[in-house]
Protein backbone atom coordinates (compact mmCIF):
# COMPACT_ATOMS: atom_id res chain seq x y z
CA UNK A 1 0.00 0.00 0.00
CA UNK A 2 1.47 3.35 -1.09
CA UNK A 3 1.93 5.94 2.00
CA UNK A 4 0.08 9.26 2.03
CA UNK A 5 1.29 12.59 1.24
CA UNK A 6 2.48 14.28 4.49
CA UNK A 7 0.07 16.48 5.94
CA UNK A 8 1.60 18.86 8.67
CA UNK A 9 -1.84 18.54 10.87
CA UNK A 10 -0.71 14.95 10.84
CA UNK A 11 2.59 15.63 12.86
CA UNK A 12 2.64 14.63 16.25
CA UNK A 13 2.49 17.87 18.80
CA UNK A 14 5.34 18.76 20.70
CA UNK A 15 4.29 19.05 23.95
CA UNK A 16 2.14 16.05 23.84
CA UNK A 17 5.02 14.29 22.40
CA UNK A 18 7.09 15.53 25.55
CA UNK A 19 3.96 14.74 28.13
CA UNK A 20 3.48 11.68 26.44
CA UNK A 21 6.89 9.94 26.89
CA UNK A 22 8.01 11.24 30.35
CA UNK A 23 7.62 7.74 32.15
CA UNK A 24 9.88 5.44 30.14
CA UNK A 25 13.13 5.35 28.56
CA UNK A 26 12.74 8.55 26.78
CA UNK A 27 12.21 10.71 30.20
CA UNK A 28 14.69 8.46 32.19
CA UNK A 29 17.42 10.11 29.67
CA UNK A 30 15.53 13.48 29.75
CA UNK A 31 15.16 13.65 26.27
CA UNK A 32 12.99 16.88 24.77
CA UNK A 33 11.48 17.06 21.88
CA UNK A 34 12.81 20.72 20.37
CA UNK A 35 11.29 20.42 16.41
CA UNK A 36 9.37 17.84 14.19
CA UNK A 37 8.54 18.15 10.79
CA UNK A 38 8.10 15.68 7.95
CA UNK A 39 11.65 15.31 7.10
CA UNK A 40 13.52 16.46 10.41
CA UNK A 41 13.28 15.89 13.78
CA UNK A 42 15.55 17.91 16.85
CA UNK A 43 15.67 16.88 20.36
CA UNK A 44 18.00 17.59 23.28
CA UNK A 45 19.62 15.79 25.77
CA UNK A 46 21.23 16.23 29.07
CA UNK A 47 24.77 15.11 29.98
CA UNK A 48 24.21 13.96 33.40
CA UNK A 49 24.98 10.63 35.90
CA UNK A 50 21.95 9.01 33.69
CA UNK A 51 23.40 9.09 30.59
CA UNK A 52 27.06 9.44 31.02
CA UNK A 53 29.65 6.74 31.32
CA UNK A 54 31.46 6.35 34.70
CA UNK A 55 34.39 9.06 34.03
CA UNK A 56 32.19 11.57 33.26
CA UNK A 57 31.61 11.32 29.45
CA UNK A 58 28.08 10.69 27.26
CA UNK A 59 27.61 7.22 27.18
CA UNK A 60 27.70 5.79 23.71
CA UNK A 61 24.75 3.97 24.05
CA UNK A 62 22.54 7.07 25.30
CA UNK A 63 23.81 8.53 22.18
CA UNK A 64 22.54 5.82 19.87
CA UNK A 65 18.78 5.43 22.16
CA UNK A 66 18.62 9.37 21.47
CA UNK A 67 19.10 8.62 17.80
CA UNK A 68 16.75 5.98 17.16
CA UNK A 69 14.10 7.64 19.49
CA UNK A 70 14.21 10.70 17.51
CA UNK A 71 14.29 8.99 13.95
CA UNK A 72 11.32 6.87 15.32
CA UNK A 73 9.05 9.83 16.01
CA UNK A 74 9.91 11.29 12.37
CA UNK A 75 8.58 7.90 10.86
CA UNK A 76 5.79 7.64 12.96
CA UNK A 77 5.02 10.77 12.49
CA UNK A 78 5.07 10.17 8.26
CA UNK A 79 3.36 6.59 7.85
CA UNK A 80 -0.12 5.50 7.48
CA UNK A 81 -2.64 4.87 9.72
CA UNK A 82 -2.85 1.47 8.90
CA UNK A 83 1.15 0.87 8.60
CA UNK A 84 3.64 0.57 11.95
CA UNK A 85 7.24 0.88 12.37
CA UNK A 86 10.10 -1.03 13.55
CA UNK A 87 14.03 -0.31 14.21
CA UNK A 88 15.76 -2.97 12.36
CA UNK A 89 19.59 -1.08 12.63
CA UNK A 90 21.45 1.39 14.09
CA UNK A 91 24.96 2.38 13.67
CA UNK A 92 27.21 5.12 15.08
CA UNK A 93 30.50 6.57 15.15
CA UNK A 94 31.44 8.67 18.07
CA UNK A 95 34.18 11.14 16.97
CA UNK A 96 34.24 13.65 19.58
CA UNK A 97 32.81 13.55 23.67
CA UNK A 98 30.44 15.62 25.75
CA UNK A 99 31.53 15.94 29.30
CA UNK A 100 29.11 15.73 32.23
CA UNK A 101 27.04 18.72 32.68
CA UNK A 102 26.33 19.63 28.89
CA UNK A 103 23.53 18.78 26.60
CA UNK A 104 23.39 17.17 23.19
CA UNK A 105 21.76 18.20 20.47
CA UNK A 106 20.58 15.47 17.66
CA UNK A 107 19.03 16.66 14.65
CA UNK A 108 17.80 13.50 12.72
CA UNK A 109 16.99 13.97 8.60
CA UNK A 110 14.87 11.77 6.37
CA UNK A 111 17.04 9.88 3.96
CA UNK A 112 15.27 7.63 2.38
CA UNK A 113 11.50 7.14 2.24
CA UNK A 114 10.59 4.20 1.00
CA UNK A 115 7.21 2.07 0.95
CA UNK A 116 9.15 -0.71 2.75
CA UNK A 117 12.03 1.24 5.02
CA UNK A 118 12.98 4.39 6.00
CA UNK A 119 16.78 5.56 6.24
CA UNK A 120 17.36 8.38 8.83
CA UNK A 121 20.99 10.04 9.75
CA UNK A 122 21.17 12.10 12.84
CA UNK A 123 24.20 14.10 14.09
CA UNK A 124 24.29 14.77 17.61
CA UNK A 125 26.62 17.72 18.91
CA UNK A 126 27.63 19.43 22.39
CA UNK A 127 26.06 22.75 22.87
CA UNK A 128 28.66 23.36 25.00
CA UNK A 129 31.56 23.29 22.05
CA UNK A 130 29.43 23.19 19.13
CA UNK A 131 31.21 19.90 17.87
CA UNK A 132 30.12 16.83 16.49
CA UNK A 133 29.34 13.86 18.84
CA UNK A 134 28.06 11.37 17.02
CA UNK A 135 27.08 10.67 13.85
CA UNK A 136 23.90 7.63 13.50
CA UNK A 137 22.23 6.19 10.95
CA UNK A 138 18.86 4.28 11.25
CA UNK A 139 16.83 2.33 9.15
CA UNK A 140 13.29 1.21 9.81
CA UNK A 141 10.80 -1.57 8.57
CA UNK A 142 7.53 0.09 7.81
CA UNK A 143 4.93 -2.74 7.81
CA UNK A 144 1.68 -3.14 7.46
CA UNK A 145 -0.85 -3.53 10.55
Amino acid sequence: MSQRPVDKTSLPDLQELNEKYRSGLIGLLGITYTYISADRVEATMPVNEKTCQPFGVLHGGASLALAETIAGVGTLGIIGRDQHAVGQQVSGNHVSVAYLGDTVRAVASLLHKGRSSHVWHVDIFSQTSGKLVSSVQVLYAILQK
